[in-house]
């Protein structure tokens, strides 16, 4: 396999034609290819291409088209970033309120490890796991104002501030080693079940990873696969070997997710700013159809009824 060497703006420039891709203003491309990285742009040219063995556009298509998904992906990734982040602080808030309520408010009381599952084969997980929210208070415990303040001040680190600076991802894990009850009295504030909000928090990580380093979000797929909710069927999602073709493991599967654990509120102004960069979208597209984009994140034609369902 032939190395990847440097390219210059001019030599990218030749390669983007020599795909068939038209550039009406060079000078254009070259400063958007400058700033945004070839590499990163050209991650969105597969909806483009042609269904062939010729690896090029399809004809017509243009640079302003390509970046044009390259925006919409940004700022659709935005809102989406946005959103978790509330989730996530909610989620926190409501993991530290319980564990502070049942089990105290420093660190040796909360973190003690028999707080959690009594499942044996977990022990190692809770060890682990402790000493890694442990870990994060003394990382980044100087980084934040109230931590330091109670450091400073108390010797200790209420839950509900330490909160602060323990990862989203660190927090997900927690919620798999704690005892049933606490599952539950957590769920029930969202009105789920123990077992689906266990499947939800690592994809929520996941997500926030993926849009806090800027990766390509509209067409991700995830490991995991969501099981079926009332919102499968009520939007009459296609099904195919008795699977639902929508909303399992792709974007809307996220949206789903977004669904159950954002406020309605919270929701419907997400999903109008998501409509808003649909609309955008459409108007700067040609060669290839919004439908078509919609259908790779996984949104069925009829998404938008998902806004108002209870």
């Amino acid at each position: 396999m032939a190395n990847k060497v440097f390219k210059n703006l001019d030599e990218q420039i030749e390669i983007l034609k020599g795909k068939g891709l038209i550039i009406n203003d060079i000078e254009y491309a070259k400063e958007v290819l400058l700033r945004e990285n070839y590499f990163f742009i050209m991650g969105y040219r597969h909806l483009f291409l042609k269904h062939d063995t010729t690896r090029k556009f399809k004809d017509g298509t243009t640079f302003e088209e390509l970046y044009s998904l390259f925006v919409f992906d940004r700022m659709f990734r935005n809102i989406i970033f946005k959103n978790l982040l509330i989730v996530e602080n909610n989620y926190k808030s409501i993991f530290s309120y319980t564990l502070s309520k049942n089990y105290g408010y420093r660190e040796k009381d909360y973190l003690n490890a028999k707080n959690f599952t009594s499942d044996k084969t977990r022990t190692r997980q809770i060890n682990d796991l402790v000493r890694k929210v442990k870990r994060q208070f003394i990382v980044n415990g100087r980084n934040h104002g109230a931590t330091s303040h109670y450091m400073d001040n108390y010797g200790y680190i209420p839950l509900w501030i330490g909160i602060k600076v323990i990862s989203f991802g660190l927090m997900s894990e927690m919620f798999s080693i704690l005892k049933e009850p606490d599952k539950k009295a957590i769920a029930d504030i969202y009105k789920i079940d123990p077992e689906e909000m266990e499947l939800y928090l690592p994809i929520l990580a996941n997500y926030r990873n993926l849009c806090a380093h800027e990766d390509i979000l509209f067409d991700h797929f995830t490991q995991k696969i969501i099981p079926d909710t009332t919102y499968h069927s009520r939007l009459n999602i296609d099904k195919t070997n008795g699977e639902y073709i929508y909303g399992k493991n792709d974007i809307f599967a996220l949206i789903i997710i977004l669904k159950r654990l954002l406020t309605f509120t919270d929701f419907k102004m997400m999903m109008n700013e998501i409509n808003y960069e649909f609309d955008r979208l459409c108007g700067s597209i040609k060669t290839i159809t919004i439908e078509e984009v919609q259908d790779k994140m996984g949104f069925p034609p009829n998404y938008k009824d998902i806004m108002y369902m209870e």
